[in-house]
Parts: structure tokens; sequence; C-alpha cells
């Protein structure tokens, strides 16, 4: 993962009998003194990161029991400087495998649990006395240097110093003097970093059936938790297995150590990050919050591990719609790692894309904007061409779409475009999801043949990659459905829609949400095609499936209840469109509240099937009522929405015979008009213009 120049160490075997002592048993007093201090003080120099002299120790500890080093095999462990950190490295998806960068807490800055024995062992006590031949001194020494080799980020050295270290503690004639488990845990650790996860999960395992015959709580807990790990890194996480071995390691670890211990603290944010990638919000902030008070109080407010379960509580927050909160972690986190890992640093712009998209939600585009800035700026720095930077122009790119600059956003996301198509597979999903948003642009400026050719190369990656029956292969073919229908092309249309429909229904069943927003698609077009019993037929099922499992309050349930109530009223049975439109008022009241946009239109609608009933007060008081939202909604200046509406209850006004309220109501209207600098004479009595108006009502013509 980390490895820079090769490098080979070669080793001669040992030839001894099984039952060889160490040099002080049939050699010197002063060759046996000399192994233990130059292990020792090896050890001594890794652990102040002294580590051209720790290499020097133990190679020298290696020589004196008949081993062959070249000096040079080990010198750029001591004296060169690891290049590669987390901030500057572009790290890629291995096959079978998940990216480093999946998750902020992945990397080796914060704690996992996944290298458990990372301390080197010392010759001395117990330790000494299980020494009995060179083999297992030797064990000792090569486990050392792979500890040494780890820490300098050289994988493949470390590898095999504690492959050579395993085969000699398995071959030891009594207990070896480095545990099995300690030396597999190793190895499995290598192999999680550089995303080797099914090798590093049968090593893991491995460790597991040497427990058959070891009685080691702490060592069984610790594998335990890798194994958590793993199956929650896995590319289709294995929670159940996850959360098991969690649970597991967790209760060992609340029995040897009590509930106040680093470990505990770490299993706690484990189990924290499963419940949150199956939805479960409120069990892993329970989690979090626990890991955060065990980490803050062992490891300070200051120590990265911390910082981790800080970002993590901020993220559940941030699902859970509590953006404050969220907005407050997220800032902590900030606080502790910039000092620690820098400005410049993958982290930092991650956090920063966080808090923008905090004000984004919030409608705060000015914040939002200049936070994706900085991210942006930092991300390019940190990681120069990387998806994490696609990432964070996509966002800004969604940013810009939502404040109607369709050219700020199309710029954005043909950058981010770029930069996916450089870094990552050909087929992969992110490029599809940046191709559909462009061709929303182009939708959106009813350039439907552009739109349509980016959502086909969306629909090909779909299709080469994930199979023509899959369910992102419907939103993609539903996207291109409604181009056809807003193109008026609605053959074409109800084809791909049906199309949509059958995967659909294929995926997930009959009554499944896809299946109903698809067969409202499929009734939007029977409607237009003139087909209104086929229309009817399609609108009632996905009712019935919306009810079902969104219940009778909700917004999708109301639109569905308002497509119905345009047919009824196309159909000219006045009495049906009105009782639907009135439920239809009654479900977007209660899901949306009373002076939602959506409630002003169906009141207008209503308005309009009473007036053409003679209702003439009821359409007086659906009229009123929108008039009222509009006014509470507005937000300063004059809106010639409001002039509109004044329009139609002047023309109410005009049906009841009160010429003096029309006058009134149709002064308000054209003042309102001509300060919004608009046409005054887009407003009009039905059937009247003003001139009109003042023959029929000669009182009140020097108004009109």
């Amino acid at each position: 993962m980390y490895s820079e120049a090769p490098m080979t160490i070669t080793h001669t075997p040992i030839e001894v009998q099984p039952e060889e002592r160490l040099p002080g048993y049939e050699q010197s007093e002063d060759s046996f003194s000399s192994l233990p201090r130059l292990n020792n003080i090896g050890v001594s120099h890794l652990e102040s990161s002294e580590f051209n002299q720790a290499i020097d120790n133990f190679q020298a500890a290696l020589q004196l029991i008949g081993q062959i080093c070249d000096p040079l095999k080990f010198a750029s462990l001591g004296c060169q400087q690891a290049t590669c950190n987390d901030s500057s490295c572009q790290h890629t998806k291995c096959d079978g495998g998940v990216s480093t960068d999946s998750y902020i807490y992945q990397r080796r800055e914060y704690d996992e649990g996944m290298h458990h024995f990372s301390s080197p062992i010392r010759m001395e006590a117990a330790i000494l006395d299980s020494i009995r031949t060179h083999d297992d001194a030797a064990a000792v020494i090569f486990y050392n240097i792979g500890q040494l080799c780890l820490l300098r980020h050289r994988d493949e050295e470390a590898t095999e110093c504690f492959v050579r270290a395993l085969f000699l503690a398995r071959s030891s004639a009594g207990t070896p003097p480095v545990s099995v488990v300690a030396i597999l845990h190793n190895i499995g650790y290598i192999q999680y970093r550089n995303i080797e996860l099914e090798k590093s999960l049968a090593t893991f395992n491995e460790c597991l059936q040497g427990f058959r015959c070891v009685s080691n709580k702490l060592e069984y807990a610790a594998t335990l938790n890798c194994l958590g790990v793993l199956y929650f890194h896995l590319p289709k996480a294995d929670t159940s297995r996850a959360i098991e071995n969690y649970t597991n390691a967790l209760a060992l670890r609340r029995q040897m150590y009590g509930s106040d211990h680093k470990d505990v603290g770490t299993t706690l944010n484990n189990i924290g990050r499963v419940h949150y990638i199956k939805g479960e919000y409120d069990l892993a902030l329970a989690h979090y919050l626990e890991a955060l008070r065990i980490r803050r109080s062992l490891l300070g407010k200051d120590h990265l591990d911390v910082a981790a379960t800080v970002y993590n509580a901020g993220q559940t927050f941030h699902q859970k719609g509590d953006l404050s909160k969220a907005l407050k972690y997220y800032k902590e986190f900030m606080r502790i790692t910039v000092p620690k890992l820098g400005q410049n640093h993958r982290d930092v712009a991650i956090m920063l894309k966080c808090m923008a998209q905090i004000y984004h939600e919030q409608r705060e585009y000015e914040k939002a904007l200049t936070l994706y800035s900085e991210a942006l700026t930092v991300g390019r720095a940190a990681l120069g061409m990387h998806a994490e930077v696609a990432s964070i122009l996509n966002k800004m790119g969604n940013l810009f779409y939502e404040r109607g600059d369709f050219d700020a956003a199309l710029e954005k996301y043909q950058e981010g475009l770029d930069v996916e198509r450089a870094v990552l597979h050909s087929l992969h999903p992110n490029i599809t999801v940046t191709l559909t948003n462009i061709g929303q642009i182009h939708k959106q400026r009813g350039e439907y043949s552009e739109a349509l050719k980016l959502y086909k190369e969306a629909l090909d990656i779909q299709v080469k990659s994930l199979g023509e029956t899959h369910p992102s292969v419907a939103v993609t073919l539903s996207n291109m459905g409604l181009i056809h229908y807003q193109n008026k092309s609605y053959s074409k249309s109800l084809d791909i829609y049906q199309e949509a429909l059958r995967i659909r229904r294929d995926a997930f069943g009959e009554d499944h949400l896809d299946v109903a927003s698809s067969l409202n698609s499929i009734g939007l077009v029977l409607f237009k095609l003139g087909l209104h019993q086929m229309a009817m037929q399609s609108f009632m099922e996905s009712l019935r499936i919306r009810r079902s499992l969104l219940g009778n309050a909700h917004r999708d349930v109301a639109i569905i209840l308002y497509n119905i109530a345009t047919i009824h009223l196309e159909r000219g049975d006045e009495e049906e469109a009105m009782k639907c439109y009135k439920e239809t008022l009654r479900v977007e009241r209660a899901a949306l509240g009373p002076d939602h946009p959506d409630v002003v239109l169906t009141l207008q609608y209503t308005a309009q099937v009473h007036r053409q009933r003679g209702e003439l007060n009821d359409a007086l008081g659906c009229y009123c009522e929108v008039l009222r939202i509009q006014r509470r909604n507005t937000t300063g200046g004059p809106d010639p929405a409001i002039a509109r509406t004044l329009n139609n209850i002047a023309n109410v006004y005009l049906q009841q015979g009160k010429a003096g309220a029309v006058v009134e109501t149709m002064t308000e209207a054209t003042r309102i008009m001509i300060e919004a600098g608009e046409n005054p004479d887009d407003i009009r009595l039905t059937g009247f213009h003003k001139y009109g108006f003042a023959i029929l009502f000669p009182e009140n013509a020097p108004v009109a």
C-alpha cells in the first residue's frame, strides 16, 4: 500500500537440531547475554522512532545466531523517510475490495482496532524464559523487524518478516515467545490495509481457530473485533456478522476491562458505524456518544480517535435532520484535526464539504458556496485529480442548479465528469450520476435531443455494469420517458415507461413505491393520448400502492388524487372531480401545511370547478384563501401571482354583478402588474377588455 523501493530480505536457513540450545547453554555466557541486549536496545530505538539504530541492533542480533543479512537490504528502512501519506496519495479501488477512501475513519490516523498487536517484544522475564532455541529467538527478532517495516509503510517486507516469524513460532517445541495469534493479526492487518479483504478474513478466521486451545479472552476479543471490521468493509457489507462479532468482542472487553477502556470505546464506535449504514440512526448515535465519552475521558479532547467519533456523531445528527448539532460536531472535528493533519488534508476537504452541505440544505447558498469552494481548493491540494474532488464539484453543480444558474451548474458538472473519467473505471456509477445531472440541465433548457444523448450514455453504462434488469436502469429509462413526454412523443414515452415498470415489478414486486411512480407516469401519458379509462386504472393502482405504503396523509398520495380529479374534470364529471380535489386539499394540508404552494394550486382548480358549477361564493372563498396564502408567503415587492389571483376574484365579482368590487379589485391588480414591470393588459375580465366593461357599467367608466 505504501511501498517505496522494492526490498528483498534473504535469510540463510537455520540448520539446527530441534533441541539445540541458545548460546550460553553450550557456548559462552557473553554470547547469550548479548542476544537479549541487542534485541532490547533495538526495541528501545524502535519505540523512539530511531529506525537506523533499531535495524542495526536487530541485524546484529540475527547475525549472532547465524543469520546472514546484507546491511544494504535494511538500509532504506532506517534512513529513507516515508513520503506517502493519506493526504497526498491517491488510493485506488482493487478488485474485490473497497477503497480506503470510503470512510473518513478507515485510514491509519484513526483506530478501528485492526492493529491490536502493534508493540515490539523485549527479551526479558517470561519471554526470555520461553526462548529455548535459535529459532525461538529469531522468531522474536523477525517479529520486531516486521513491526519496524509496518511503521515505515513497507508492507511487503513486513509480511516477509511476519511469515518467517510465523514459521519459526509454529515450529517451536514449547510455547513460542511470540504468539501465533499476534503474528497472524499483523499479517491480517497488512492484508486489510492493502484492501485484500478476503485474504484478511481468512487470516483472522485462522486466528480464531487457534483459540480452541488458547484461553486468552482479550486476544479472542481483539480477533472478533477485527472480523467485525472486515465484514463491515466487504464490498457488500455483511452487517449481521459484523454486529455479531462486535457484540461478542464488546461483552468480553467489558468483562475483562470494565466499561471505561480504550478498546471498549473502539468497539462501540465500530458498532455505531454498522447501525449507521443500516439507517438505524438512534442506535448508531447511542453507541457513538458512549464511545465519545470514553475516548474523551481516556485520550483527551484533542485526540484523533476522538475526532473520528465526533465526525461519526455529526454525520448521524446530519442524517436525522438535526443540522445545528451536526454542524457543531463538524466544527469540533475541524478544531481537532487541522492542527494535527494540516489544512491541506483529505479529511479537512471532506469536512468542509459536509459543513457546506448543511448550509446548502438550509438554503444559505452563499455560505455553502464559500465552504464548497474552500473544500475544492483543499481537495485539489491534498489529492490532485481524485474522486473526492469530483464529488465536491458535483455538489457545487447541484447548488447552482437549485439556484437556477444552469450555466454555472453545467460548468461544475462537466469539470466533475472530466475528473471521474480520468480516475474512475469507465463503468463506475458516479459517472452515470453526473451524466444524468448534465442531462437534467439540458432537459430544463428544452434541449431534449442533447438530454436524451446523455441519458442514453448513462443507460449504456448501467446495462453493461449492472445488467438490463437492474432497478437503476429503470430510473434512467424513466428519465428518458419524461423527455419524450415533455417533447410530446407520447407513444415513445409510453413504451419506455412500460419497460421501466416491467423492470421494477420484476425487481420489487407489485407493492413498491417505484412501481407506483411508474404507474403514475404511465397514467399521465395515457391521459395525453386521450385514453382516459386506461389512465384512470393506472392512477387508481398507483393510489392503492401509495396509500398502503405511505398512509393517507402523504404528498405523493395527494398528487395521485389530483391527477384522478383531473380525469373526472376532463370527462365532465364535476361532482367526482370536486370530491377528489377536496380530498387532495385535505391530504396536502395534513402533509405539507396550510400554506404550501401545492395547496394554492389545488385551491385554484377547486375554485374553477365551483365557478363552472355556478357556486360563486365557494369559488370566491377558494380564491380569497389563495390570496391570503400568497400574501403571507411573498418575500417582498409586487408579485404578479397576487395580481392574477385578484383578477380571478374580480371575475367572480363580475358574475355576481358586483361592479364596485370588480373595479376595486382590478385596480389593485393593475397597480401590482405595473409595479412588477409586467404588462397590465395580461389581466382582464372574462369576455371584457376595460373598454367593454366601461360600456356595460358606465358608472364605472372613469376607473375602467
